[in-house]
């Protein structure tokens, strides 16, 4: 039972003053040694015996100076930090940056890139001393960046993962009595000796020992591996392990413990700093690996035919001799292709999308437990949710009523005043039998506007209306009940009621509350206004039926107070104390009605999720009419002239009137439900939208139908999960179903099923679904446990939203992945052209490492960063297998893709044409060797008219030299060394035997700008991967895209102006750099063009899935 303040008995005797100096026991302090003497892992016999050694719970207790029912104060609390510490738990040291910079270097391919650089720069460093060295250096240079980029993504990863479970933890709340009051309180601000109250579905905070309870349960498979739940009992077995759960309360309605093992000195605490989270890829991240696998093997292809194309081309310009250094610069060109072929930056887009979408969803309240469910929310058909708290405020009140034989409605029930008979009737049985507690101030001592209920808000509703009587509900529970005497019995969703059973000496009562229209079934008196029992004959039964169905109608939650009075103990069935005697012979108290109002934009959240192909189907515990009238008003309930399929009504229907009603059922029982064979479930899916009087393992039943996980594979599964059954006559007719029926039944895949959960008893259902999605505020430790995204507000529109942003993540990576295609298919089909028409390669092998940057880590923080846009939720979702690649992506990238070669073999091929003899000029000088007797000549810095001749190696070939010199030789103006004494012996000798061992560097500077330049312009154009212009819409507010292409750029400048030998790129002139932006820039025009083409248009209608909205 819950705390709400010291009674006057409590009071009156002193024992909310308890001293922090011991007042019992031996008179010793309490320590660590005694602490951790009884908090031994896996020794609970040992154990126990050093707990009765100190005397018992109440041994601890005196060594503290606590009272256990009122808890420590204030001042004890500050003790009991300073002395054991707070319930902090270490972490693992996190991995350090240097660590994660080592272990980027595992990757082959940039092994095999060290490796041959090396080569490079010992090769290159031997053949030519001045300059040889550069370019292995580059490359080792270029490969450093790409480890430390690596090493940056992954540091920021745990950065994420740790924010997320932070943030987890600082919601946690557990319930603890100080200074006579239950308050709410974080774990982390628990000491030793703390008195915690525990209730079914609660996680355990700290390691403790129960001492107040009956019947409880506990699993501990989280800590110790044991699948079964434990019984936990003062004599036997009363520790609680920490970050274990409470799945059963037993008969006690909840239990108390004494904090003995907090933080570091815990069993969790213990093994928590050593705990290894494996990391698992998302589904996304699956399917982008099998295209990764897919991509990298035709890059593989591209990397050994260029490969072959360059040793061919060296080998038929040297004859085969002094090849080595240009053997490895074909090799080094080749892994280079292959780096840049496989999109390892694809897995790493999916990263970023999602830690960047996790952190943006938090604000809109979802706390992502599981990165993967966020992607999954994207493509969501089914939306499975509660009622109470989700669609509605959770702010319940009584409203209206039927209290000894007489109706009061909600303008009679605001102003009435029941008199000492009713009051006392309704009182005890709502105080006592529930757990809930009001709290009127906050941890800090802060003053609520409204008192805050803690447990369940129905619950809530009852001990409101006592305490606007003027009734103390804490007062009617110490008085009334005992842990140690009376049984409490949590509500039971089979029999729709809660029980408690209290068993005074001379006078056992059985107290009942539970659902109006059931447990009026099992009444066969009601109360009257002098608290005489009177008979319900037929007659007030229709009435009293009739009246509940009007408070359903006005959309209120209906539920009836009823006892039964015993003589003693003796006249109880000798199972009462695990099964009550609650199903008969009842007398009526009361029957209340209970609003919740609906949240003010659920109306809208639900209409904008059926807008986008997402059924949401409201599963809840009310009767049928009241779960309509709900349905209706939120909008949920979209089917004007839907069939209601009762479980009376099906009961008494034959197959073939059932066959024929299903198609058109929008609403129906859960007893109804669980009876249908799942072929007929398959029928009754495809449009019902209600379930009342649902239990939960309805909820499991339809979720598993729905999509179709973990269903028996075999006859011996099949019957382990159906005892009784056999399969040969009944496997095709009993929910959930079997493997094989489900496949054929549903060959596109199954549905994407989100489900909403609060209760233990939802665990199974969140677990089953494809995202499970538990409350923040009302549920328990286990639905969270269970769940995959949990509503931080609880509410529906936030569910909405996790849709919108799961869109939102896969649009993103579609965005990144229509970009980079297009690099990787223009840098690999140009580096092969290139290499196999004769040219050096266009795009050298630092140039390709800057380019691979570009695509996957720049690229991936651009467009996987792209904000959620209204119009994601204008569509349906996409099929689970839908390909990643649409129509309309394959055209951009083939349009984008032709465009940027064509334009790039203009320049590879006609460049001098195009741009004149000044093209080939350049600042860097190369030198020149004839074959005969491997003489170096030098050509002129600058062209006189005498003999001067300088060192400084031009950059000119053979054949630019003749360009440039053949019509001024003539004049006189240019001179050449010995052995070229005439033009004609000029053009013989040189060209026919001079090895070029020099490069174009304005040529090829040139092809790289608008190669880099084609890329930052069509990563507007990847905004959009449908028929939409827009590439601008939204720009401003995307502030990383804008920060990626300033950096971009910027880098881009400082490379092709500094890069010098380093990149082998040299100085341009500014009209070069207006036609690098100009061409690049026709990406745009490009873009807009094949965006109105009149063909690969839309997308195929075979990729989408979800639902037309019933009418």
């Amino acid at each position: 039972m819950g705390q709400e303040g010291n009674t006057k008995s409590d009071q009156e005797q002193g024992v909310g003053m308890a001293q922090v100096i011991p007042s019992g026991g031996k008179g010793e302090m309490l320590t660590q040694e005694n602490l951790d003497s009884m908090n031994v892992e896996g020794a609970r016999d040992d154990n126990k015996k050093n707990l009765d050694e100190l005397g018992g719970v109440q041994g601890i207790a005196d060594r503290i100076g606590l009272n256990l029912k009122t808890g420590l104060s204030d001042e004890q609390v500050d003790v009991q930090r300073a002395k054991f510490g707070g319930n902090v738990f270490p972490e693992k040291p996190m991995t350090t940056f240097l660590q994660y910079f080592i272990d980027s270097f595992n990757d082959l391919t940039l092994i095999i890139l060290i490796v041959a650089a090396i080569v490079s720069l010992v090769i290159g460093s031997y053949e030519n001393p001045e300059k040889g060295w550069i370019e292995g250096c580059a490359i080792l240079l270029a490969v450093l960046l790409v480890a430390l980029v690596t090493a940056t993504n992954d540091y920021q990863k745990e950065l994420q993962f740790r924010n997320l479970e932070k943030n987890s933890e600082a919601m946690e709340r557990c319930s603890v009595i100080r200074n006579g009051n239950t308050i709410r309180i974080n774990p982390d601000a628990l000491v030793v000796g703390d008195v915690v109250s525990l209730k079914s579905g609660d996680g355990i905070p700290a390691d403790g020992v129960m001492f107040e309870g009956g019947g409880v349960k506990c699993n501990e498979s989280a800590l110790t591996g044991e699948p079964d739940d434990l019984k936990k009992d003062a004599k036997n077995d009363p520790f609680f392990l920490s970050s274990t759960v409470v799945t059963d309360t037993g008969t006690s309605g909840d239990a108390k413990v004494i904090c003995v093992g907090i933080g570091k000195n815990s069993q969790w605490g213990k093994i928590k700093a050593n705990l290894v989270v494996e990391e698992t890829d998302t589904p996304l991240q699956e399917r982008l690996e099998d295209m990764v696998v897919l991509i990298g093997k035709g890059g593989g292809g591209s990397a050994v035919m260029t490969f072959i194309a360059l040793i061919i081309m060296i080998w038929a310009r040297h004859n085969g001799k002094d090849v080595l250094h240009y053997v490895i610069e074909a090799f080094i060109i080749a892994v280079t292709i292959l780096v840049v072929a496989i999109p390892e930056g694809l897995p790493l887009a999916v990263a970023i999308s999602l830690s960047y979408s996790s952190r943006q969803m938090l604000l809109d309240g979802n706390l992502i437990r599981k990165l993967e469910a966020c992607e999954t929310m994207g493509n969501a058909t089914n939306i499975c949710t509660d009622k109470t708290g989700t669609l509605t405020e959770n702010r319940m009140t009584v409203v209206e009523g039927y209290f000894a034989g007489k109706h009061y409605d909600q303008d009679a029930f605001a102003t009435w005043t029941p008199g000492d008979v009713i009051k006392g009737d309704y009182s005890v049985n709502s105080a006592i039998n529930s757990t809930v507690f009001l709290q009127d101030s906050d941890e800090h001592g802060k003053a609520y506007h409204r008192p805050k209920v803690v447990g369940s808000a129905t619950e809530g509703a009852m001990v409101l209306l006592l305490r606007k009587w003027g009734i103390d509900y804490q007062a009617l529970r110490d008085e009334h009940f005992s842990n140690t005497r009376d049984m409490q019995f949590p509500f039971n969703s089979t029999k729709k009621r809660s029980t408690v059973i209290i068993c005074n000496p001379g006078k056992v009562q059985l107290l009942c509350k539970g659902a109006s229209e059931v447990l009026l079934t099992d009444c066969t008196h009601y109360i009257d206004e002098s608290g005489a029992e009177v008979k319900l004959d037929d007659a007030k039964v229709k009435e009293i039926t009739a009246m509940i169905e009007a408070m359903a109608g006005r959309a209120l939650r209906t539920l009836a107070i009823a006892h039964k009075n015993y003589k003693d103990v003796s006249a109880l069935p000798e199972d009462y104390k695990t099964d009550p005697p609650d199903g008969s012979d009842l007398v009526l108290d009361a029957i209340i009605g209970i609003i919740d109002p609906l949240r003010s934009d659920v109306k809208e959240a639900v209409s904008t999720a059926q807008g986008a192909g997402v059924m949401v189907r409201m599963v809840t515990g009310d009767n049928i009419i009241t779960a309509r009238a709900i349905a209706k008003q939120c909008g949920i309930l979209t089917a004007e002239n839907g069939v209601t399929l009762t479980k009376e009504a099906f009961d008494g229907m034959s197959e073939d009137e059932l066959n024929k009603i299903l198609p058109n059922v929008s609403a129906i029982e859960g007893p109804a439900y669980r009876k249908l064979t799942p072929a007929q479930a398959d029928v009754l899916l495809k449009r019902v939208q209600v379930m009342a009087r649902s239990s939960p393992n309805d909820k499991f039943l339809m979720v598993k139908r729905l999509n179709g996980h973990n269903l028996p594979t075999n006859k011996a599964e099949w019957e382990k999960e159906h005892p009784g059954f056999t399969w040969e006559t009944d496997k095709d007719k009993i929910l959930p179903g079997y493997e094989e029926e489900w496949k054929a039944a549903n060959p596109e895949g199954g549905q994407v099923v989100g489900v909403t959960g609060d209760g233990t008893n939802d665990a199974p259902a969140l677990k089953a679904s494809d995202v499970g999605l538990s409350m923040g505020i009302t549920g328990t430790k286990v639905a969270q446990n269970a769940s995959d995204i949990v509503i931080t507000d609880d509410k529906f529109s936030s569910i909405v939203r996790a849709i919108l942003w799961g869109r939102s993540v896969y649009d993103n990576i579609r965005r990144f992945l229509q970009f980079q295609l297009t690099v990787n298919v223009v840098a690999l089909i140009l580096v092969f052209v290139g290499s196999v028409a004769g040219f050096p390669p266009p795009l050298n092998a630092v140039m390709m490492l800057w380019v691979n940057l570009i695509m996957d880590t720049m690229g991936a923080l651009a467009l996987g960063t792209e904000k959620p846009t209204p119009e994601l939720l204008d569509r349906k979702p996409y099929l689970k297998m839908a390909p990643l690649v649409s129509i309309p992506m394959w055209r951009n990238i083939l349009f984008q893709s032709a465009y940027q070669l064509v334009l790039l073999f203009v320049l590879l091929f006609s460049g001098v044409s195009l741009f004149g003899d000044e093209f080939l000029s350049g600042d860097i000088c190369k030198n020149f060797k004839l074959k005969e007797n491997d003489k170096d000549f030098n050509f002129p810095d600058t062209f006189k008219t005498d003999n001067n001749m300088t060192s400084v190696f031009y950059t000119n070939t053979c054949n630019d030299f003749v360009v440039l010199c053949g019509g001024e030789y003539d004049n006189g103006n240019c001179y050449l060394d010995s052995g070229f004494d005439t033009l004609s012996n000029f053009k013989d000798d040189c060209l026919e035997n001079c090895q070029q061992t020099d490069y174009e560097y304005t040529h090829y500077t040139l092809i790289f700008n608008v190669f880099v330049w084609c890329q930052i312009f069509n990563e507007f154009n990847a905004r959009q991967i449908k028929n939409s212009p827009a590439i601008f819409s939204n720009l401003a507010k995307n502030q990383m895209f804008m920060f990626v292409i300033f950096i971009t750029v910027a880098f881009q400048l400082f490379i092709v102006e500094l890069g010098g030998d380093w990149v082998r790129t040299t100085h341009i002139k500014a009209s070069y750099w207006m036609w690098s932006i100009i061409l690049g820039a026709g990406s745009l025009p490009v873009g807009l063009l094949m965006r109105v083409a009149p063909f690969m248009r839309e997308e195929s209608a075979a990729d989408f899935f979800g639902y037309d909205m019933p009418k």
